[in-house]
C-alpha cells in the first residue's frame, strides 16, 4: 500500500505534460477535532493518489489546510469524496481564478501539530468560535466605513505585491508574529471599532477572528473566503474591487493578478515589478522580486556570490551544499542584504 508520493517532480511534470489533461487548482480549509491525524493523513493520501490529486496538505487534531490540483474530469469524485466525511460536508471550495495543470507536482499529506502555526499555548483559546464572516459585497461596505479598521493577516512579501486599498499590513514574517504586534497596536480599539480582516482563502483570518474575541474585541469580522472568494464574487457580481496588485499563493504559479495595478518594485534595480522567483543557487533558494533584465543580469540569481555558484558545475553546487541546512532555515523569504530595493 503506498503511502507517500514516489515520483520526483521533474517525472510528474514530464507526465502531466504528456497527458495534456486540464486540471483544477483548489483550495479548502476546516477547523475540526480529528482524533487520529496520522490515519486520517494515510486515509487520505490512499485515495487521493488513487485520484491523481497533488498538492499539500497539512492535517492535525485542529483540522486540515489543503491546496491542491485535481483532474478536472475527476473533480465529481473528488467532491464526493470529501462531502463524505462529516466535517467536510458542503466545505467551502476555493477554486482558483487562474488555472495552471503544473501548478502542483506531488501529493504531500502532512501531519503537523496545527494547521496554522500560531504560537499559542492557551487551553481556554476555541478556534471554532470565531468572528462573523462577510461576503464580498458586505466587506466592501465595511470597509468604506470610518468606524472600521482593515488588516491584511498575510506576511509581508505577500502583501507586498497586493492588498486591499487602505489595509494595515504588518512586516512580518510568519502568522504567529502578526497576532501580538496587531493586538497591541489595536489595543484602544477593541469595543470602539470594527475589525475586520482578509487573507488569502480565509483560514489564518479565521483563527485570528477567534483569537482576537478570545483576547475582548467585540466587533470581529473576516472576509469569508479570502482574497480568492472576494475575486469570484466581485467579478460575477459585478461589483467595484478593492484590491489592488496581485494575489500571492503558494503553489508554482506564486500569484494570482487581480488589478492590473504593480505596487511593488524589483528588489534588485527598483523598477516597478510584482514577479517572484527563487534564486537559481539551489544552496540560497531565496524567494524575492526579480524584473526580466535583473534576471537576464544576474542569471535568475539574487546575488552576485550566488550567480558565481550557479554556474558551476551540479555536481560541485551539491557537494558546496553538503551539510549544510535548508535553504528556508537559512533565509528568510524575501528579506537578505544583499537586496537594495526591499521595501
Amino acid at each position: 500500500m503506498q503511502l507517500y508520493n514516489k515520483l520526483s517532480a521533474k517525472e510528474r511534470e514530464a507526465l502531466l505534460e504528456e497527458a495534456g489533461e486540464d486540471r483544477l487548482t483548489l483550495s479548502f480549509y476546516a477547523y475540526a477535532k480529528i482524533g487520529n491525524p496520522e490515519l486520517f493523513r494515510n486515509h487520505l493520501f490512499i485515495a487521493w493518489d488513487q485520484m491523481d490529486v497533488l498538492g499539500r496538505i497539512y492535517v492535525a487534531h485542529e483540522g486540515i489546510n489543503a491546496q491542491l490540483s485535481v483532474p478536472a474530469k475527476r473533480f465529481n469524485e473528488f467532491k464526493a469524496f470529501i462531502d463524505d466525511i462529516y466535517f467536510l460536508k458542503d466545505v467551502r471550495l476555493n477554486i482558483a481564478i487562474e488555472h495552471d495543470i503544473k501548478s502542483f507536482l506531488k501529493l504531500k499529506v502532512k501531519v503537523r501539530t496545527k494547521i496554522v502555526a500560531d504560537g499559542l499555548n492557551d487551553e481556554t483559546f476555541d478556534v471554532t468560535n470565531k468572528g462573523v464572516h462577510v461576503d464580498a459585497r458586505k466587506f466592501n461596505e465595511l470597509i468604506s466605513d470610518p468606524n472600521t479598521v482593515l488588516v491584511d493577516m498575510r506576511n509581508h512579501y505577500e502583501s507586498e505585491i497586493g492588498h486591499f486599498q487602505g489595509a494595515i499590513t504588518p512586516d512580518v514574517d510568519t502568522f504567529r508574529d502578526s497576532l501580538p504586534i496587531i493586538e497591541e497596536d489595536l489595543k484602544e480599539h477593541k469595543e470602539d471599532k470594527n475589525l475586520v480582516m482578509y487573507c488569502t482563502g480565509g483560514i489564518r483570518c479565521e483563527k485570528a477572528s477567534a483569537y482576537y474575541k478570545h483576547r475582548g474585541f467585540k466587533n470581529v469580522y473576516q472576509l469569508e473566503g479570502g482574497i480568492i472568494e472576494y475575486t469570484r464574487q466581485v467579478q460575477n457580481q459585478n461589483l467595484e474591487n478593492k484590491f489592488i496588485g496581485k494575489n500571492f499563493v503558494f503553489d508554482h504559479r506564486r500569484a494570482e493578478r487581480i488589478s492590473e495595478d504593480v505596487i511593488a518594485q524589483c528588489h534588485q534595480c527598483g523598477k516597478a515589478c510584482d514577479t517572484h522567483v527563487n534564486c537559481a543557487n539551489e544552496a540560497c533558494h531565496l524567494l524575492f522580486i526579480q524584473c526580466e533584465e535583473c534576471a537576464e543580469k544576474m542569471n535568475n540569481c539574487c546575488s552576485d556570490k550566488c550567480k558565481e555558484i550557479a554556474a558551476l558545475p551540479y555536481e560541485e553546487q551539491k557537494k558546496l551544499r553538503k551539510g549544510k541546512g535548508a535553504s528556508n532555515k537559512i533565509f528568510k523569504k524575501g528579506r537578505s542584504e544583499v537586496l537594495l530595493f526591499k521595501q
